[in-house]
């Protein structure tokens, strides 16, 4: 199974297109001093946690997310591909320094608004590190009334607020923090609290000029005693592509948005119980700046 995960993994190389003009746009160097540092992350995930990035003024991001099934479930699951979720997921840059978003997802049937925006930024000679705050809320539209009698609009709701703490230490190494609070008004576990603590950690490890080792992990910090959850963990390979940046991973979470990945998590890869997925984006202007 490692074996398989591994070549899945690197099939994407061999189709790296040969677009350098965009990738000279990506692939800024770090400025001289008192100039801003750029290209932190290429991607506005890291892969499961968002990064520091954001999307340019006044332009659109499509994002296709896509987690498909268990991969131990071997052959006959087609190694994951006849159990598939996604995430569709637009954002919006409506100045330089702030982001807004709204996104579905297959898992329990999710709809999310966010906001994200930038107070501090790397800059040489003056900030040691990139600041940046997220806010989620999201709709659970899974919970059945049939079920639950008793259930109301309310029930469904949950949010998560991240503080996004980044430094690019050199060209080919970027790393970041995630301390996050998330609630979700109803939990899948009895004695869970609604009120939730974790700590992501991530980084991007650039390795050639075009690809480069990412991954993720969220340490929750008041999980229940006896969850059968697990701490969220991906890892994977970033791919700028001409006109996109590609992600490639494995993930031992089939949700892909904050509240479902830090408190949903139920594979283990020691166990080879992980799923895979990729993230791909795509960038629209949508008028020029100012």
């Amino acid at each position: 199974m490692k074996k398989l995960v591994f070549l899945l993994l690197l099939l994407p190389i061999v189709a790296i297109a040969q677009d350098d003009d965009l990738l000279n746009e990506l692939e800024q160097e770090v400025p001289d001093e008192q100039q801003p540092v750029t290209s932190v992350f290429k991607g506005i995930k890291i892969v499961n946690f968002e990064s520091t990035k954001l999307v340019g003024e006044k332009q659109l991001q499509f994002i296709i997310s896509h987690r498909f099934g268990d991969l131990s479930d071997g052959i006959d699951n087609f190694i994951g591909l006849d159990d598939a979720t996604a995430r569709i997921q637009f954002v919006y840059g409506v100045t330089d320094w702030l982001n807004v978003g709204i996104s579905r997802s297959g898992f329990n049937k999710t709809y999310d608004a966010a906001v994200k925006y930038r107070f501090l930024r790397q800059t040489e000679g003056k900030s040691p590190v990139t600041l940046v705050g997220y806010h989620l809320f999201n709709i659970n539209t899974e919970l059945d009334s049939d079920l639950l009698p008793e259930l109301t609009f309310s029930d469904r709701l949950g949010y998560a607020h991240q503080l996004l703490v980044s430094r690019k230490f050199n060209d080919w190494l970027s790393l970041q923090l995630i301390p996050t609070y998330f609630h979700d008004n109803t939990v899948r576990e009895d004695g869970q609290d609604n009120s939730q603590f974790a700590l992501g950690i991530g980084g991007r490890f650039k390795f050639t000029k075009r690809l480069a080792f990412i991954g993720d992990y969220g340490i929750h910090l008041n999980r229940v005693s006896g969850s059968d959850f697990n701490n969220s963990l991906a890892l994977g390979i970033e791919i700028e592509t001409g006109g996109h940046v590609f992600q490639l991973h494995v993930s031992n979470a089939r949700a892909i948005f904050a509240n479902g990945f830090l408190g949903q998590a139920r594979g283990d890869f020691g166990d080879g119980n992980v799923f895979l997925g990729f993230n791909i984006s795509r960038a629209f202007s949508l008028g020029s700046k100012k």
